[in-house]
This record gives C-alpha cells, sequence and structure tokens, in this order.
C-alpha cells in the first residue's frame, strides 16, 4: 500500500461523480483551495488502485503521499487539520464538540433517510422522501439563524448538507412554502465560487443552470 501512495506526489481523491459523500469532501478541498488529482469511479468497474488501497472499496478515498483515508468525515476533519485556513470547525472544544453532534446529527436525521430514497424500494423511498422534506422544513428557523448552518462563517457543517440540498430535485423534494429559509440557505450556498467549483460535470446536470 505504501508503495501505491508513494507513487503520487499530488494529493489524489477517488470520487464517484454523483456521491454526495464524495461531493462533501470535494467542497473542503475547494474551501481550502487545495490543489489535488481526482480519479472519477465508476462503482461498478473499480480502479486496480483504489482495489489495493482501500479494504473496503469505498468512495471517497483520498492519498496524501503515504496516508490514505477514507470515510468522508475522517477525511474532511484531517484536511481541515492539515491545512487550518480558512478554519472550517471550532477550535475551542466545546464548539468543537457540538459541530460533531450537529454533524452526526445530520448523518442520523437526515442521509439515513437520502440512502433510502437512494436505494431503498419505491414504498419505502416514498415514506423517506415525506419524511426528510417534513424533517428540512421543521429545521427552517435553523437555517435562518445564521447566515450558515449555526455560524456566521462556513464550516463543515455546510459542506455536509450542500450536498443534500443540491440534489433535492433528483430526489423529488421540492419543499413547501414555510421552509423558505432553507432554500434560501441553500441558494447563498449554490452560488459560492467553491461550491461551484466542487461541482463534479454529472453532478452540475442535476441543476441545469444554476
Amino acid at each position: 500500500m505504501a508503495q501505491i501512495a508513494n507513487r503520487r506526489s499530488v494529493m489524489t481523491l477517488f470520487s464517484t461523480p454523483t456521491c454526495h459523500r464524495c461531493h462533501r469532501t470535494r467542497i473542503v478541498l475547494a474551501e481550502k483551495g487545495i490543489t489535488y488529482e481526482v480519479v472519477d469511479v465508476d462503482s461498478n468497474s473499480l480502479p486496480e488502485d483504489l482495489l489495493d488501497l482501500n479494504p473496503y472499496n469505498t468512495t471517497p478515498t483520498l492519498v496524501d503521499r503515504e496516508l490514505v483515508l477514507y470515510q468522508s468525515q475522517v477525511i474532511n476533519e484531517y484536511l481541515d487539520e492539515r491545512f487550518p485556513h480558512p478554519p472550517l470547525m471550532p477550535v475551542d472544544p466545546v464548539s468543537r464538540a457540538k459541530s460533531k453532534i450537529a454533524l452526526y446529527r445530520m448523518d442520523k436525521d437526515w442521509y439515513t433517510l437520502v440512502d433510502q430514497i437512494e436505494s431503498a424500494d419505491a414504498a419505502t423511498a416514498d415514506k423517506a422522501r415525506k419524511r426528510l422534506a417534513e424533517s428540512l422544513t421543521a429545521s427552517a428557523e435553523i437555517f435562518a439563524f445564521k447566515p450558515f448552518y449555526l455560524s456566521d462563517e462556513m464550516s463543515l457543517l455546510d459542506c455536509a448538507i450542500g450536498p443534500l440540498l443540491w440534489r433535492l430535485p433528483v430526489y423529488g423534494i421540492e419543499l413547501p412554502a414555510q421552509a423558505k429559509a432553507v432554500v434560501d440557505y441553500a441558494h447563498r450556498l449554490f452560488e459560492m465560487d467553491t461550491f461551484q467549483k466542487s461541482l463534479s460535470d454529472a453532478e452540475r446536470e442535476m441543476r441545469p443552470g444554476v
């Protein structure tokens, strides 16, 4: 594994073009202004390097010289610590812990439903779609509280929620008028140069003209 990793002098990201977890990491890389190579991965035809580097054959997988990382949150926290400017997580332990809890809740409350929408049977996906729309709408006050998610500055929380909101049309979800704060937040995020830079060609096709 070390020999394969050492062949790469530039940071390399193995990324599936439509994967929301990979999109999270691409947003972090864009926010940090990190130079990297991307290897687009077809889940039905995994590249040999990925099979050798990651025992789970999953994306995103990041190779930084001799270091190989997988699981998006592990990768994103590593990038934030290795490239501290601009910071995407609070420095003090209490605020940092609160941010990690918020990320955990996003995964449990929202991305669990996303996984069902993407891969479950039609009936289960319909229920998940309805629950996700209701949960986002019920959270509108949180999105209205600050310019970014619970913060005045861009953070890993925004990097996590952005890919979900970008994919709402693909998931067949149109938020109601009561969720205007969520929609406004999404538009602010989508207009950022770094968010636009993070998009793969396949992701751009999810929202033509945006």
